[in-house]
């Protein structure tokens, strides 16, 4: 899962910024797949401990690259450190429902963010969404009811954590649009790292004693499980994982520094093919036929209000 910089004032009109996005997102999917692997064994908390720790010595090089490290400090760092709290609450509703569920079908229902921000763009942010936006919306949701199938026996509720990180990344999403394009790349990831950490730590606080596990589900053993002594190929993992947020966060930068988000965002849904993927390579799962027609509608809902979105009509 991608934490996606809000498009930078330097976008160029073109395509060149495309291969950067795709790249950055091949990159990301690995860290889905290291933690979907994890999940069985460690706490959700510890793995985001060690990534956000990996990460911060990464992110300090990457902002002292790109203007230096002044460019943290800025009178907006609560706002940032909010949209970090929010982010958090998406990764971990992402993760926890990946514990449980397809890589394909968490990502499909992800991808419901696109629908989340068009209905939050109106009370939040004062814009006019009109009636094709509104359909494209409706349909994207019928969208959801054919994958999630509520009330049938392959109703899983992880499917609902899967909606959530949609919606609290939507939230994020709007309140970077409220900062503008003044704050860079490297502050906001810099910011949503000391985020992570933070809830991280919370969270081990309560867990870590083991004292409150809970392996009734896949998901809810992922959030409850005591601190585990990782073995040294886990711990390369889990670290593993900070280097991939710093190298995938400076390729989605890259891409939307080279070009505007009306070009390089539809192109996000090229995650859906790495969670086929690891899916079908890792554990011999593929979508179902009601499965397939809900990951259709959503992604071509998702994908017709971004190109409504980029013409600025409704």
């Amino acid at each position: 899962m991608a934490d996606i910089a809000s498009p930078l004032s330097t976008a160029r009109p073109g395509a060149a910024g495309v291969p950067y996005l795709i790249a950055g997102l091949a990159v990301f999917s690995v860290q889905d797949l290291i933690l979907k692997l994890l999940s069985g064994s460690y706490p959700l908390y510890e793995a985001m401990i060690l990534r956000s720790l990996t990460a911060a010595p990464l992110l300090l090089l990457l902002a002292h690259l790109n203007g230096g490290l002044g460019t943290l400090w800025t009178p907006r760092w609560r706002k940032m450190l909010l949209r970090g709290f929010l982010l958090f609450g998406s990764y971990a509703a992402f993760y926890l429902a990946i514990a449980s569920l397809p890589l394909a079908t968490t990502i499909a229902l992800f991808f419901t963010a696109p629908l989340f921000i068009t209905i939050l763009s109106v009370p939040l942010l004062g814009e006019h969404v009109g009636p094709r936006r509104w359909f494209a919306v409706i349909v994207g949701f019928a969208g959801v009811l054919f994958m999630v199938r509520p009330g049938s026996d392959v109703f899983d509720w992880a499917a609902v954590l899967a909606l959530v990180a949609g919606l609290t990344y939507a939230l994020s999403m709007v309140t970077a649009r409220r900062m503008g394009a003044t704050e860079t790349a490297p502050a906001l990831a810099f910011w949503g790292n000391v985020a992570f950490l933070a809830c991280a730590l919370a969270l081990a606080a309560v867990f870590a004693s083991g004292d409150h596990a809970g392996e009734s589900h896949p998901s809810l053993g992922f959030l409850t499980r005591g601190w585990v002594t990782p073995s040294l190929r886990d711990f390369g993992l889990m670290v593993l994982c900070g280097f991939i947020a710093a190298a995938g966060l400076t390729l989605l930068t890259q891409a939307y520094r080279l070009s505007p988000s009306s070009v390089v965002a539809p192109f996000e849904y090229s995650a859906m093919i790495w969670g086929v993927l690891w899916g079908w390579l890792f554990w011999q799962q593929l979508p179902d036929a009601e499965g397939w027609t809900g990951i259709v509608i959503i992604v071509g809902a998702g994908l017709y209000v971004l190109y409504r979105e980029g013409r600025q009509k409704g």
